[in-house]
């Protein structure tokens, strides 16, 4: 490894390796910087799908590693720090969920993609922020939906869809920790800015934002409004990515410690020394993988 220019180091070994690097944008700067494509869970998966690489390192946490590798089986993918994983996902498990339909065996599942491999390999379908509603409107009326994991977004979908859900009670703790007096302390500072929050925060925030949207929702409303200020609730990382695609307008967070643990575990070193090592590898199990991409592909083939 060339220890004197990490960045340098990076560049060369990806193209040895036939490497594509992704970013989610709640990733560091100096990793959305460096990566090839940088995205939300949707394009995420996406781009896996998609990917001509032999190699796919996804800096992100483990779901999306996992999301990858079910997407592209015989691709080699890596998760620069094994220890990048997500709070909400580990709130459902396949046994508990396995228990919820024999409840509710007319039900189908819908899995944000926000949950292990073994969950998804138990849903009828997948979603992510960006695609829920239209996810959601995919299923027959008459058809009960338990939604696991996210109560916050399951009942975002509800408000916005009618449809009368089963909700998982998993949450984000970062995103379910922004308050009514948050929000209430930032409009005192910025009284002009538009508030644009992710629809994991909770119902009170939800209802009184000017926008809700999945990251990539919250992008394009914010390069496309005439506002030139906004509130922003959602994580940190999120801010970089703003800031260098609308260089005119000004983001607040809505609270200084906004910040996802998880989502910075990755570093420059970190990737450098996954691209040497291509480790850690993920792998899912034939049988894992064979059922959770049918709800992975029912999810890409609506939208």
């Amino acid at each position: 490894m060339l220890k004197d220019n990490v960045g340098e180091y990076i560049t060369v070994r990806k193209k040895e390796l036939n490497a594509l690097i992704m970013a989610h944008y709640y990733q560091p700067a100096e990793i959305q910087d460096i990566a090839d494509f940088v995205g939300d869970s949707l394009q995420l998966a996406r781009q896996a799908a998609e990917s001509a690489a032999s190699v796919i390192v996804c800096c992100g946490v483990k779901f999306m590693a996992e999301s990858a590798k079910i997407l592209s089986p015989d691709k080699t993918v890596i998760l620069p720090n094994s220890e990048a994983g997500c709070p909400m996902a580990d709130m459902a498990t396949a046994g508990e969920l396995r228990r919820k339909k024999e409840e509710h065996p007319e039900a189908l599942v819908v899995s944000y993609v926000n949950t292990s491999a073994e969950v998804k390999a138990e849903s009828y379908i997948c979603c992510t922020s960006s695609n829920a509603l239209d996810v959601v409107a995919s299923i027959p009326a008459d058809k009960p939906i338990i939604f696991v994991p996210d109560r916050n977004l399951g009942s975002y979908i509800q408000g916005q869809t009618g449809r009368d859900m089963i909700l998982w009670d998993g949450y984000c703790p970062i995103h379910d920790r922004l308050s009514i007096d948050d929000i209430n302390r930032a409009r005192s500072l910025y009284p002009g800015a538009l508030i644009t929050v992710h629809p994991e925060c909770r119902p009170e925030i939800t209802r009184i934002a000017d926008a809700v949207r999945s990251t990539a929702g919250l992008l394009a409303y914010i390069q496309e409004s005439p506002a030139r200020e906004f509130i922003l609730g959602t994580e940190a990382g999120f801010v970089h990515t703003l800031n260098k695609h609308c260089p005119d307008k000004k983001i607040y967070l809505a609270y200084e410690q906004f910040n996802c643990p998880d989502m910075k575990l990755i570093n420059l070193e970190r990737l450098a020394q996954a691209l040497e090592n291509l480790e850690t590898r993920i792998e899912v199990d034939s049988v894992t993988s064979s059922k959770a991409r049918e709800a992975l592909d029912r999810m890409l083939q609506i939208c």
